[in-house]
């Protein structure tokens, strides 16, 4: 597969990959979409990269209409 597109979204804190993945697989079972190997933890952002256009469409409008996952913490 080839993942031609990208969207870049704020995320903070640790863990970052799983707690995306956690979040997609409860709000877009169906999304393909690839991941960097890791993230460091000071970012406040991340990549993923996308199969479609509206692929891309589709997870920015649910991140926009869904709380995205927060950091875990004290």
């Amino acid at each position: 597969m080839t993942f031609k597109y990208s969207v870049t979204l704020p995320i903070s804190g640790g863990n970052k990959l799983r707690r995306f993945r956690t979040w997609v697989e409860q709000h877009l079972p169906d999304l393909s979409y690839s991941l960097p190997q890791q993230t460091p933890i000071k970012t406040e952002v991340m990549t993923i990269r996308l199969l479609s256009i509206d692929d891309r469409a589709r997870l920015l409008n649910t991140w926009a209409s869904v709380q995205p996952p927060a950091p875990e913490g004290p």
